[in-house]
């Protein structure tokens, strides 16, 4: 399954995701995406704000691994995807700057959509790790 629920979608409008890409030399890089949502039911979208070492993996290939966890009820999920960055012109970009300013934000430098690949459930439990 690479297709978002209610419940998923859900949980990313709610807590902090997490991201991590991997840098060509193989050194991972992780850190939040407060502005990563729902972009349909089969893409991610995040504002792309600093420019920094997550934009230079993506730029050189790498796949994206996104953590979200509600922690007090024990679940969550993980997704992984290839991607992608827009800039100004694109309706990713259109869309990131709409977010932007009805939140507060300085306008993005791009829009990066992540094509889902695969889900994962971080449920404490039995399920955990299963594939979706």
């Amino acid at each position: 399954m690479n297709t978002l629920n209610d419940t998923m979608k859900a949980m990313l409008a709610k807590q902090l995701p997490i991201q991590a890409t991997v840098s060509k030399d193989g050194v991972p890089d992780i850190g939040p995406k407060r502005s990563l949502r729902a972009y349909d039911d089969q893409t991610l979208i995040y504002n792309e704000n600093t420019g920094g070492q997550t934009l230079q993996n993506i730029r050189d290939g790498s796949k994206m691994a996104i953590a979200i966890i509600d922690r007090e009820a024990l679940d969550g999920y993980r997704f992984i995807g290839k991607p992608e960055v827009f800039g100004e012109g694109s309706p990713a970009y259109a869309n990131a700057l709409v977010f932007a300013e009805k939140n507060g934000m300085k306008p993005p430098k791009f829009a990066v959509l992540i094509h889902i690949e695969s889900i994962y459930s971080l449920r404490s439990g039995a399920d955990a790790g299963k594939k979706l």
